[in-house]
């Protein structure tokens, strides 16, 4: 007796064979997009639950190493909580710093900025409206849309509003997500069939894995790049350099879109506060920065995490462009990441992918693995 039910009969090769295999594989597809069309749907019904937790993981990610610093001296709840508060400490006191200095220069600022673009406007080849144009087309359009533009900054106030619900939920799901978060994955993973039990333990904890990898180091680019930007613009003289600086490093959260928003921002401010030959010289500086970014960095850094070929990086960024704008822009190359990363572990679920023979080393040499600093594999 053996197990082997193949039909004998059945013909696996020749164009029929093909067109079978072709259908088998065209079916799966079409369930596999069906599923993830399903889970965009159920992520807009719940968008800010959704945004919430992302910002939560990713603060969990970021400031878990700290936790477990400030976890040598203080209790673990409470060190957890420490670095929480140093995270606010450090945001609010340069949030604080960046507007009251825009603030500030602003009357300086607007009128440098009007006659800086109006002396590009006379070097241009082709006529361009002056600020004068501008300012009386303006007006005119105001009048004729009054209605529309209540009606916009009423809705930017409702956005305001959600935005500080989605950041007081984050933070509120952060404490827990530090102080607990094994605890919460543990649970949940008990909760399912113990069938299924090895198979999300083991996605959960690539998943985590490739998540956090990712968010610390693009965290550090960040920081590296936000750097070498002030660096670049003190050097220039730039008295907005600070704010600029801060500017450079959110861009880098947004891949592709964001350093090409850094840079020209950082030209037209460098216009607004110089001259155009100053200007030029920022356009290209942060154009560098944005290479170095770009080609030495985020493949050292980001690269073994991310493990995504460029090509499927910049369809996932359009792709999230397209079904949730800038937020589907900014969380398009994570997740990727993440179900790859799912994906490799669980379609070879008795090797590890994620460990390498550099690890191999390091560990046999007495270095911490990567495990070391991970709680759990859903926190």
């Amino acid at each position: 007796m053996t197990d082997d039910v193949t039909d004998p009969t059945a013909d696996t090769s020749g164009p029929r064979g093909w067109v079978r295999d072709a259908g088998d594989a065209a079916w799966r597809l079409l369930g596999i997009a069906a599923v993830i069309v399903g889970v965009v749907y159920l992520i807009s019904l719940v968008q800010i639950v959704f945004v919430a937790v992302y910002l939560a993981l990713v603060l969990t990610a970021v400031l878990l190493p700290l936790g477990n610093f400030y976890d040598r001296v203080l209790p673990r709840g409470l060190a957890m909580f420490a670095s929480l508060l140093t995270l606010l400490v450090v945001v609010g006191g340069l949030t604080t710093y960046v507007v009251s200095t825009i603030a500030s220069r602003w009357a300086d600022l607007s009128e440098q900025l009007t006659s800086g673009l109006d002396a590009l406007a006379k070097q241009l080849p082709f006529d361009v409206p002056t600020s004068d144009e501008w300012l009386g087309e303006a007006g005119t359009w105001f009048e004729a849309n009054s209605g529309a533009v209540i009606d916009q900054a009423l809705a930017g106030a409702n956005l305001a509003g959600t935005g500080a619900t989605v950041v007081v939920l984050a933070m509120f799901l952060t404490i827990f997500f530090l102080s607990g978060g094994d605890q919460i994955w543990r649970w949940f993973v008990a909760q399912l069939p113990v069938r299924l039990q090895g198979s999300w333990e083991a996605g959960g904890d690539a998943g985590w894995r490739t998540f956090s990898g990712y968010t610390r180091g693009i965290a550090f680019v960040a920081l590296a790049d936000a750097t070498m930007a002030g660096i670049f613009l003190s050097i220039m003289g730039n008295p907005l350099a600070l704010p600029l600086t801060v500017v450079v490093f959110m861009a880098v959260f947004v891949p592709m879109i964001g350093p090409v928003a850094a840079i020209v921002i950082s030209a037209v401010v460098t216009l607004a506060t110089g001259d155009m030959q100053a200007a030029i010289i920022v356009a290209i500086g942060m154009t560098v920065i944005a290479q170095i970014d770009a080609n030495v960095l985020q493949p050292l850094i980001t690269g073994k995490q991310v493990n995504l070929h460029p090509v499927a990086m910049a369809l996932a960024i359009t792709c999230g462009t397209v079904l949730a704008g800038l937020l589907g822009a900014v969380i398009a190359v994570p997740l990727t990441a993440v179900l790859w990363a799912v994906f490799r572990r669980l379609r070879r679920p008795d090797t590890d992918d994620e460990v390498t023979a550099d690890e191999i080393a390091d560990d046999a040499a007495g270095a911490p693995t990567p495990h070391a600093d991970r709680p759990a594999a859903g926190q």
